[in-house]
């Protein structure tokens, strides 16, 4: 049976589907209208950017470090235009292969090879590699040709660190190096601002004055905007930030003191700090043995580090900074204000020394059991007694003694413009207890004290806490921050000071008890253990040696260093101010494992007061002898310090 269909319906239900269909379509008109609406209006800056972004690059323009420079303008960092050889490992596929080749190309010696290897280990796979620096014109030609067949190889322009005087003042001056996974993880912590600033760097301050001004020095990283097509090849200059160079360091050291100092020391172990006594500033800081900089500048190689890293002598630690040794009789000067701030002690209070000292049952010595019969303060400084001050010590307890040196900057940061500092220690009953864990060893024993008096037992200072002590005693009692940098030199602007701006800080001594305890350290450089190292000397100075134990020796054996192992002898040490009169300069020295101090340190310190206050040189004859010790006054015909041939020969 057939159906029969109204036209009507069919009319209708077409008519349905056409309203349908409409509706769609202006709803999809709808939804392209909306998307067209936040594409073009509400996400109009966004695309803007990315496409800008897909035909424009921005190039980091890398500013040029600044320079570092001594009191008198002498270059002690600077930088050198070379061109580099650069291997990126991610964008190398046979990196062995290559290195082959390159080999072939230009002269690749082992330690190249070792400190690429040693980078690679320590960077991402994708940064670029040094591995030669300062390609001649021929082995850049030669590479060049063949640039084309040696894909993730470039040869780039770089400003090379450079250190002219090589290891003179290393550990003042610092170097660079590049930027560690180590770096890079505490610069996440930095502001943006201040990362935005290190875009394309692939360098940083490691230690020295190069970590500590590293802002200054950096300078501001430039942008270039090129451009490109869309293989990413530059087309033209949009426009360009020039970068601003770093800031020149201006440093109060002076670096003919420094050398000469590290000349005296020879191949011995030790430190010395030269400061002025009012301002703070640090004259000369000095560490030995040392090490030359320039090797940390593009990576050491593996056979340099380890000969750095395990040598016994350890010439990559700041002793001036880190290194802490028992003051031995240099800490008598401070007991003995201390007994007279106290009210302990008159300066004509005496005692008698027969040579040894005793508390229950043991017996404390002097060095060479020489009795000295009755000492008052004076001969005490001047003769170096240790009965004296063993029962100084007794009688003051080890409280006394923290509360009172603590102040003078005795086991304190000093606060100076460096990186590394440590504390040392300045024992207290509370520092005792913390630093060790069994009951026993934690209780503070009477026979302890007694050491103390001496400058030996738990004391453990740096050469810097020792030379800022004595600046507090030759200035009238103040305490200043010592530094090393003294003025900022931006391009085209005026010096900016950067001496530290805590004023000197009064210690509330009395003056009479200071001239008591200064004329009795000038006393030790005319009849005193220092008198045959200042003997003929134009000026007067004052001082104290000092001997200090490297390892304890029992009370009933002797002192013999031909017995011992060289690393098991005293430490000979000297503090000392100049002039007299109106004191300027103060100097703690330290000759590691060298012995008696008026022997080895005084005599350092005697040179160094000459070249200050006369502007003295010494003979070549003298600066041999006293390298091994074996002179007290200078020997020889000294030379003006003008005079001397500068730069000194590498």
């Amino acid at each position: 049976m057939a159906l029969v269909t109204d036209p009507q319906d069919r009319i209708e239900r077409q008519r349905r589907r056409a309203w349908v269909a409409l509706g769609v379509a202006w709803a999809l008109l709808g939804l392209l209208g909306v998307r067209a609406y936040v594409l073009q209006v509400l996400h109009h800056d966004r695309y803007v950017a990315q496409a800008e972004g897909n035909r424009t690059a921005v190039v980091p323009l890398l500013p040029t470090r600044g320079r570092i420079l001594d009191r008198h303008g002498v270059v002690l960092a600077d930088h050198v235009p070379v061109y580099t050889l650069e291997v990126t490992p991610g964008r190398t596929p046979d990196l062995e292969a290559t290195l082959q080749r390159l080999g072939e190309l230009v002269e690749l010696t082992p330690r190249d090879l070792q400190r690429f290897r040693r980078l690679r280990a320590e960077s991402k796979r994708f940064d670029p590699l040094p591995l030669k620096s300062r390609l001649s014109e021929a082995e850049m030609a030669r590479v060049a040709a063949h640039l084309w067949a040696l894909p993730g190889v470039e040869i780039q322009a770089r400003q090379l660190r450079r250190y002219p005087l090589g290891t003179t003042a290393a550990h003042v001056v610092g170097y660079i190096g590049r930027i560690s996974e180590r770096d890079r993880a505490q610069m996440d912590d930095w502001p943006d601002e201040r990362l935005a600033n290190y875009r394309g760097t692939t360098h940083i301050g490691k230690v020295g004055v190069e970590a500590a001004q590293e802002e200054r020095l950096h300078g501001r990283t430039g942008l270039e905007l090129l451009e490109t097509t869309a293989t990413g090849r530059a087309v033209r200059r949009l426009g360009v930030t020039p970068a601003q160079a770093g800031d020149d360091i201006r440093l109060a050291l002076d670096v003919r003191l420094q050398h000469l100092v590290e000349r005296l020391y020879g191949r011995r172990r030790g430190a010395l700090v030269a400061l002025d006594a009012h301002s703070g500033e640090v004259l000369a800081l000095v560490s030995m043995p040392t090490f030359d900089p320039n090797l940390f500048v593009d990576g050491i190689d593996s056979d340099s580090w380890r000969e750095l890293n395990e040598s016994l002598d350890r010439p990559l630690l700041n002793r001036a900074l880190r290194g802490t040794y028992p003051p031995g009789s240099t800490y008598k000067p401070f007991m003995a204000l201390a007994a007279l701030e106290l009210g302990l002690r008159t300066p004509q209070t005496a005692v008698l020394d027969p040579g040894y000292w005793t508390l229950g049952n043991h017996r404390f010595r002097s060095h060479g059991e020489t009795a000295l019969g009755m000492v008052d303060l004076r001969r005490s400084i001047v003769l170096s007694s240790n009965v004296y001050y063993y029962t100084l010590a007794h009688e003051m307890g080890v409280q006394a003694i923290h509360d009172f040196m603590a102040p003078l900057g005795f086991g304190q940061l000093t606060g100076i413009d460096l990186p590394g500092e440590v504390r040392g220690i300045l024992p207290s009953p509370a520092w005792k207890r913390a630093a060790y864990r069994q009951p026993e060893q934690q209780r503070w024993h009477p026979g302890e004290t007694i050491s103390l008096g001496i400058g030996q037992g738990y004391n453990s200072f740096t050469m810097l806490q020792l030379a800022t002590a004595v600046a507090a005693l030759a200035n009238g009692g103040q305490r200043m921050t010592p530094h090393v940098a003294l003025q900022a030199l931006p391009v085209g602007q005026p010096p900016q000071a950067l001496a530290a701006a805590q004023p000197p800080r009064p210690l509330g001594y009395r003056p009479e008890h200071l001239r008591v305890v200064l004329d009795a350290m000038v006393g030790v450089t005319t009849e005193g253990t220092a008198a045959r190292a200042f003997a003929g000397a134009p000026y007067r100075s004052g001082g104290k040696t000092g001997t200090a134990q490297a390892v304890t020796i029992g009370q009933r054996e002797r002192y013999d260093a031909a017995r011992l192992a060289e690393y098991q002898r005293d430490h000979s040490l000297y503090v000392a101010f100049a002039p007299a009169e109106a004191p300027r300069y103060v100097v703690a020295a330290i000759v590691e494992n060298a012995g008696f101090g008026a022997a080895h340190a005084a005599p350092i310190v005697r040179r160094v007061f000459d070249y200050l206050l006369l502007g003295l040189y010494p003979s070549e004859e003298d600066i041999a002898a006293t390298q091994k010790g074996q002179t007290a006054a200078p020997i020889g015909v000294p030379r003006r310090v003008e005079e001397v041939p500068w730069p000194p020969r590498p």
